[in-house]
């Protein structure tokens, strides 16, 4: 029995053995054309990830900037409450440690209307030592709320604490711009000055 061969099955026949052999075979796969083309990097919409829309992906950033600036004002509003509370609370703070002090200065005042209302029926030398002790205390309340007094007297003159009111001759070479008196005593609150106090100087540029 004797097998015939069609020219065109011969030919289909030698196409398949020379890619048996090492051919290069018709690339098949479009995306693995693409990728190669491309250096290795699969094109988009390829390998089963979709590309998004340009609509959706516009509509997806509004609302990722629409959250951001939401975000963004309810922090901003946060912070403001958050500031005038703190400033609520600095200000009433502040008015419990001055009603505190007042309610200080008011015992030192109960002590004065004691006196006066005592003053015709107390011996001088007992009513001049209860107003050193009344002087004494408020004097001691003021310093623990942060006043201190400027007395300068014995001390260099500064301008920058004391006002020189008058001047005179100093007795001796050394005491020349020194304080010599305190006309009005002066204060500090906390470390600032609120009132300089009036002094004279001695000066050996003559009398004021």
């Amino acid at each position: 029995m004797s097998v015939q061969v069609t020219e065109n099955e011969w030919f289909s026949s030698e196409g398949r053995n020379q890619g048996d052999a090492g051919g290069e075979p018709a690339p098949t796969d479009t995306a693995s054309a693409d990728a190669s083309a491309e250096g290795g990097r699969p094109a988009p919409g390829f390998a089963g990830v979709p590309a998004e829309p340009a609509t959706e992906a516009v509509r997806r950033l509004e609302d990722e900037v629409a959250q951001a600036r939401d975000r963004h004002l309810r922090l901003a509003a946060e912070f403001d409450n958050y500031r005038k509370r703190i400033a609520k609370e600095r200000v009433e703070l502040s008015d419990r440690a001055q009603a505190a002090f007042v309610i200080r200065l008011v015992d030192v005042l109960d002590d004065l209307d004691r006196i006066v209302d005592d003053a015709r029926n107390t011996p001088p030398d007992a009513l001049r030592e209860a107003l050193v002790l009344v002087d004494r205390k408020l004097r001691k309340e003021l310093e623990a709320a942060g006043v201190e007094r400027i007395d300068p007297v014995g001390r260099a003159f500064d301008p920058s604490e004391h006002e020189a009111v008058s001047t005179v001759p100093p007795p001796e070479p050394d005491k020349d711009h020194m304080v010599s008196a305190t006309f009005q005593t002066g204060y500090r609150f906390k470390g600032q000055l609120v009132r300089p106090a009036r002094v004279q100087v001695y000066s050996t540029q003559g009398a004021g």
